[in-house]
């Protein structure tokens, strides 16, 4: 008998314990938590109030170091496809175009003065696929591709979930493909190395 008062008890207590922390909540409504942002050290220090953000407006800032949506720097970018080989989940597409003689003036070099000698008409990332892991950036030798703080980049299709950082259009591809086979063909041909002479063997008892 005295087990089921003392479970009574217990479950008054509990119901007591909580609504006084929901009550507690609600008169601190009237005021502001504080807008430290998630890196700093005194974010659950803050003053116990209204939390509720009004989103899209306002937004928990994202960290630093935060890996998030990935960035492509076409302007920086070389052709290497470095990225694209150590991308663990193949989420990362290129496809180049070798640059003809007079075209590596056009092309230009990155910001750190190394010349382009290939086109990237396409360079694709599919970040519904991207798990976030930075390899491709580790990887990068013009640092080129790196992870933003953009957090938030939902879509309603699933195509949109793919994004594009080609330097050139379809026409313009299929113009520098053309321009590349042309300057292949009227390059010299190598001569062949001349085969080396037989060694002759001396005769035998001479």
């Amino acid at each position: 008998m005295s087990e089921y008062f003392r479970d009574i008890g217990n479950s008054v207590t509990t119901i007591l314990t909580g609504m006084g922390i929901t009550l507690r909540h609600f008169f601190n409504a009237v005021k502001r938590k504080g807008d430290a942002g998630i890196d700093d050290d005194n974010y659950f220090a803050q003053v116990d109030g209204l939390a509720t953000l009004q989103y899209p407006k306002e937004a928990i800032p994202t960290p630093e170091t935060g890996r998030y949506r990935l960035y492509c720097d076409i302007s920086d970018c070389i052709g290497c496809k470095q990225c694209e080989r150590a991308c663990p989940i193949d989420c990362i597409i290129i496809e180049t175009v070798k640059v003809t003689k007079d075209d590596l003036d056009v092309c230009g070099k990155t910001s750190g003065g190394q010349q382009k000698r290939f086109w990237v008409p396409v360079f694709d990332i599919d970040v519904a696929q991207c798990m976030t892991c930075g390899i491709c950036v580790a990887v990068c030798p013009t640092e080129c591709l790196y992870h933003t703080q953009v957090s938030d980049f939902s879509e309603f299709r699933r195509e949109n979930m793919i994004y594009h950082f080609g330097n050139l259009s379809k026409l313009e591809t299929e113009a520098k493909k053309k321009k590349a086979e042309e300057e292949k063909k009227a390059a010299p041909k190598p001569k062949p190395k001349p085969k080396p002479a037989p060694e002759v063997q001396p005769a035998e008892g001479g």
